[in-house]
């Protein structure tokens, strides 16, 4: 029986100052004024048109994500939660988080944010090293990076992420260690620590940096680091997140274990299991901000919208669910995919025959080896 999990809201907001040559992200070049009023408007009639996909459903977390979120204002992202709370039932102390990043380009005060209910946020910082910044394209600095964080945590936020990157070009493993010292520094209460990974359609991958870390040294970086992040207390939840004690981060974690969200906004996925159909249905808006926009509400500005196969809820649901070190309960496999345990049996037996997963007691969690081989690992429950 399929059972329908918390349900998450997902807003993006597709444009950024410059973009960053790794970024595969549906992001786009501003250029003049930002239609901040009529990109609201937008959102609030794509968020009507998916309304019947969730009637009568709390909200547990907002997401900003983009692109830079911040550069819209206070003002624009409070008349959205305004409008969305209208129509949606939000949950007490339901997480929202913004996107930011350090420049004073790209941010409003912060103190407009938090009134405006956004109680989370996310900088992306990548490095503190200003060589390693320039070469990843970055329109911000260290001293900029420092002073934004202390900026927000001065205005009342003190559930912040930092996005850091390691593995950059020119970096050596001091260099990745002394970014984390400098992120210590700030006291976040989560830092995202993450490989730099040449994507496909993406600048660096057509050109790619010099002097990018063999595959050794990065391993060096990424067990080094695992440690100062451990020494430091920060619990290593996710494959790249790592949280202080009751802080990670909500939204993320229903993406995980097979939650639901709403995805609205220019090119935003969402994911909906309609128990009376027993069906996951996914769907997609045009990743276009223009062609979006003059869509929104319409059926129209759907890049696609279909029912997830039968046959692929396994992989699906492992692509997320493995990622978390918990694993995740035999009872959630089948009540987030309708599909009976008897359908991953043979699947798990041969994990766990290579060493890759534990079951126990009806929970399955990756090993040591099985979290290093990931890909190896989701890529069994593939058919």
């Amino acid at each position: 029986m399929l059972v329908p999990p918390p349900l998450s809201l997902y807003v993006h907001l597709p444009w950024c100052v410059r973009k960053c040559p790794y970024c595969d992200f549906n992001s786009h070049e501003q250029r003049g004024a930002l239609p901040f009023t009529g990109y609201v408007q937008a959102l609030v009639a794509d968020l009507e048109h998916d309304l019947p996909l969730a009637w009568g459903r709390t909200v547990h977390s907002v997401f900003f994500g983009g692109g830079t979120p911040s550069l819209f204002p206070a003002d624009a992202i409070d008349d959205f939660l305004q409008q969305a709370s209208a129509r949606l039932r939000f949950a007490p102390g339901c997480e929202v988080t913004l996107e930011t990043n350090p420049g004073t380009a790209e941010h409003d005060r912060f103190e407009g944010y938090l009134a405006a209910g956004v109680n989370r946020l996310s900088f992306g910082i990548q490095s503190f090293d200003d060589a390693c910044l320039q070469r990843l394209g970055r329109i911000h600095d260290s001293r900029e990076a420092e002073a934004a964080v202390k900026l927000a945590q001065d205005a009342g936020f003190d559930n912040i992420n930092l996005d850091l990157m390691y593995a950059l070009p020119g970096q050596d493993l001091d260099g990745a260690a002394r970014d984390l010292e400098r992120a210590f520094a700030l006291r976040p209460a989560h830092v995202s620590h993450y490989q730099l990974t040449l994507e496909p359609n993406t600048l660096f991958a057509a050109r790619p940096p010099d002097a990018l870390p063999d595959e050794d040294l990065a391993w060096d970086m990424q067990e080094h680091c695992q440690a100062m992040l451990a020494a430091e207390g920060f619990e290593h939840y996710e494959v790249s997140a790592y949280a202080r004690p009751g802080r990670q981060c909500a939204h993320n974690l229903n993406y995980w274990r097979f939650g639901d969200y709403l995805g609205i906004g220019a090119g935003a996925h969402g994911k909906i299991s309609l128990g009376a159909t027993q069906t996951v249905r996914r769907r997609w808006k045009l990743k276009h901000p223009t062609a979006w926009m003059s869509a929104a509400g319409t059926a129209a500005a759907l890049g696609g919208d279909e029912d997830v196969d039968t046959s692929r809820l396994p992989f699906e649901y492992m692509l997320n669910a493995l990622r978390l070190h918990e694993g995740f309960a035999l009872d959630d496999f089948e009540a987030r995919t309708g599909l009976p345990r008897s359908a991953i049996a043979a699947e798990l037996e041969a994990a766990v025959s290579r060493g890759w997963l534990d079951v126990h007691d009806g929970h399955v969690r990756p090993t040591a080896l099985g979290r290093r081989l990931g890909n190896d690992v989701v890529s069994l429950f593939l058919h």
